[in-house]
């Protein structure tokens, strides 16, 4: 398909720039509805007369309607642009910044949704989509147990699996690792939930409170229900988890302060897994927690990290740096392109 989008482009050049810009138009509108002519024309880096124009055509074809609040696409606008998705990743490209990006970061694929998630919170629902189908594409038929970590990132995720996933196999979801001290929502329990519930699977749970020390917690691990689960954590034929920023998660975590600082001091960029590491990926600090480690990710065939935004660009850059190489990176623009302008500086 690309050779033949490159054949067309040389041909008519023109064509192929006015699709881009009405494709970009659409992709925005989808993104920030309602939106004003005036904030998307500074979106796209288009004058105000232009954008008019364009507008004007896609409104007459039923593409856009126009609201006391802003812009939105039609049902028709909306279908159009998911469909022709695949084809402007291609004329934008995105699959050759993907190469790129795992040639960069040296792990086995990343997969790139348009947008930035920090700015625009629907990219995320398209990097959900992204996990389901590569989770359907690497997961064989049969029984198949995934462990999935908790956050924000992968509450949102969770909701956007799709009951395909469950064709032809028997999905069970469990935490990746013990609590995390976390708002009950974005735990990995209520994580599992949710994935159960899109997808038609089933889940298990691990309760197991935060700040524990060693010693209080092994005597947990005699417990049957808590066996039972890490028995099965064991066995994941995947595992989907996203990678946080240090200052952030420590403090979401209520994190002592003397521990806060001491991240701050040696220079703490992302944490996945309850390891905090600097941007060389030298672990600096381990949250002591009953479950998978990074070193067991080794063995685990399918492994997923979900993270996106330019926020996330150098916690991402870092933690490839520990991740094992048949890692399926999924991120957004916003923290590709920051991540591959840090190369060619």
């Amino acid at each position: 398909m690309h050779q033949d989008l490159a054949r067309l482009e040389a041909l008519a050049p023109d064509l192929i720039l006015v699709a881009k810009l009405r494709y970009q138009i659409l992709q925005n509108i989808y993104w920030m509805a309602p939106v004003g002519r005036r904030v998307l024309a500074q979106k796209i880096g288009k004058s105000e007369r232009v954008l008019r124009t364009e507008t004007d055509f896609l409104r007459a074809h039923n593409l856009l309607s126009v609201t006391k609040s802003g812009m939105v696409l039609t049902q028709k606008g909306q279908t159009t642009f998911q469909g022709l998705e695949a084809v402007m990743d291609n004329l934008l490209g995105v699959r050759a910044k993907e190469q790129q990006l795992s040639a960069v970061l040296q792990i086995d694929h990343c997969l790139i949704v348009p947008g930035d998630s920090d700015q625009q919170t629907k990219v995320l629902d398209d990097m959900g989509k992204l996990v389901s189908e590569t989770l359907d594409l690497l997961l064989p038929n049969g029984d198949n147990i995934i462990a999935a970590m908790g956050g924000t990132t992968m509450a949102k995720i969770a909701d956007t699996l799709s009951p395909k996933l469950s064709a032809h196999r028997k999905l069970t979801f469990v935490p990746a690792r013990g609590g995390l001290g976390e708002a009950v929502d974005i735990q990995a329990n209520a994580v599992c939930a949710r994935m159960a519930f899109h997808t038609g699977g089933q889940y298990r749970v691990l309760y197991i409170p935060e700040h524990v020390s060693e010693r209080a917690y092994r005597p947990l691990l005699e417990e049957t229900a808590i066996k039972d689960v890490l028995a099965l954590v064991d066995k994941s034929a995947s595992v989907v988890h996203s990678i946080g920023v240090a200052a952030l998660m420590a403090k979401r975590r209520n994190m002592p302060l003397a521990t806060i600082k001491m991240l701050e001091k040696e220079h703490a960029v992302g944490e996945a897994f309850g390891y905090f590491f600097d941007a060389s990926g030298r672990v600096i600090y381990k949250i002591p927690r009953i479950g998978l480690q990074l070193r067991d990710l080794q063995n685990i065939p399918c492994v997923v990290a979900v993270a996106g935004g330019q926020s996330k660009a150098v916690a991402i850059k870092a933690y490839t740096k520990l991740a094992p190489k048949q890692t399926w990176l999924i991120t957004d623009e916003g923290a590709a392109n920051l991540i591959l302008k840090g190369v060619t500086l």
